[in-house]
């Protein structure tokens, strides 16, 4: 018996070694097996057939995973946003100027951009910097079309902006719900980067609510590694079914270009804001008028606080808001609203959500006293230009 197992077994190994040798050489010679003949009982898993989804030869066979359809349905709704600025001839006064260095006349400045076709009437999503300080503005559709755009209102806290052009038979986008992401959610980004026409890069959903970045005052970005470029600004990322989940907004890199680390500004947000530039042309959020800090354990130990979450009131606008409610410097902000506020970008979300003229219940940590003080809310002043991005989220 030991005999006939060692006979068979030296002939299985042969019999694979001669398998091996021929699948890897002659691949060719197997094709021509019919295995369902050979195993008349197994079952054997058919692809389905290309012929079933437009546009794939009906021979071929549909690739095992594929966002094919997410980009036909979104692809067509994306459009590259032409914009140019006309040069502004030098006005100093100097004459020695003139006469060593003439009549200086700075450069025309142009860019290109992307945005989103979100309604049939010809409203367009795209980011505050594509279109900011720029005379014309020109779209391209994917179909080819082209047309001047009008822009309906910018948001600079949130570098959001609405655009309008008059052209019929608009594709549009469909609303998704960025409110359900999940991190490793697939995720494709589409816009025109570098000016080379309309891309579709895949990636992931890397993180959410991103924040505290010094990119605009109000950031909750979802981080994604879909290639994003300069260019890709004001396009659409969309989910595996070409619904849109985010405006893209801005690359971490240290080469001007895709390092896998791209921001979008969630639709969420970005509806609130279009629907509010579309009916009043502006976006009316609440302000105190205060300078606020993340508390941490150190600064709660240097002050001898008995908490260790909130933020902390460096400095107070003179007969602001806050100061005429009773805040002071040197005060923790705990609550608003009946909301817990932990750190600088929930405090700024938290009052921005208030509305002006409305009276906001504060409660602050001074000392050892806990205090609930009642704040009138006003409008947040327009950023100016003088502050950068960084100072803006300051002024709460």
């Amino acid at each position: 018996m030991r005999k006939v197992w060692l006979i068979f077994s030296q002939s299985a190994t042969v019999a694979m070694a001669v398998l091996f040798v021929v699948a890897t050489f002659k691949p060719q010679w197997l094709q021509g097996v019919t295995w369902r003949a050979a195993l008349p009982d197994a079952t054997v898993a058919v692809a389905p057939q290309a012929a079933s989804l437009p546009g794939r030869a009906a021979s071929g066979v549909i690739p095992p995973f594929s966002f094919a359809d997410a980009a036909k349905r979104a692809a067509p709704t994306v459009v590259s946003v032409i914009t140019s600025s006309s040069p502004a001839r030098n006005q100093r006064g100097d004459q020695w100027f003139r006469y060593f260095f003439g009549d200086q006349q700075a450069q025309p400045q142009s860019g290109v951009g992307s945005g989103v076709i979100v309604s049939p009437e010809g409203y367009i999503l795209t980011n505050n910097h594509v279109v900011d300080h720029m005379d014309d503005i020109e779209v391209m559709l994917a179909d080819g079309r082209r047309a001047q755009a009008k822009v309906i209102g910018t948001d600079p806290d949130t570098d959001l902006a609405v655009l309008k052009v008059d052209l019929d038979r608009l594709p549009t986008i469909t609303f998704g719900d960025s409110d359900t992401l999940l991190v490793g959610d697939a995720v494709l980004a589409i816009g025109n980067p570098f000016g080379v026409g309309q891309t579709v890069t895949a990636g992931i959903v890397s993180a959410l609510g991103r924040n505290q970045l010094g990119i605009n005052t109000f950031e909750n970005f979802i981080q994604t590694d879909a290639a994003i470029n300069p260019g890709n600004s004001g396009g659409a990322l969309v989910d595996a079914r070409g619904n849109l989940v985010g405006i893209n907004s801005a690359i971490y890199s240290r080469s001007g270009g895709s390092l896998g680390i791209g921001f979008a500004i969630p639709v969420s947000v970005a509806r609130q804001v279009m629907d509010s530039l579309i009916r009043d042309g502006q976006v009316t959020r609440g302000w105190i008028g205060v300078e606020p800090r993340d508390l941490t354990p150190e600064i709660a130990e240097t002050f001898n606080l008995p908490i260790t979450q909130g933020v902390l009131i460096t400095g107070v606008l003179h007969n602001g808001p806050a100061a005429l409610g009773g805040i002071r410097p040197g005060d923790v902000v705990t609550q608003v609203g009946g909301n817990v506020v932990a750190n600088t970008a929930q405090l700024l979300n938290t009052v921005a959500a208030l509305s002006p003229g409305k009276t906001a219940a504060i409660k602050v940590q001074r000392g050892n006293d806990t205090l609930n003080l009642s704040v009138v809310v006003a409008k947040r002043p327009k950023p100016t230009a003088q502050f950068r991005p960084q100072e803006e989220e300051e002024q709460q």
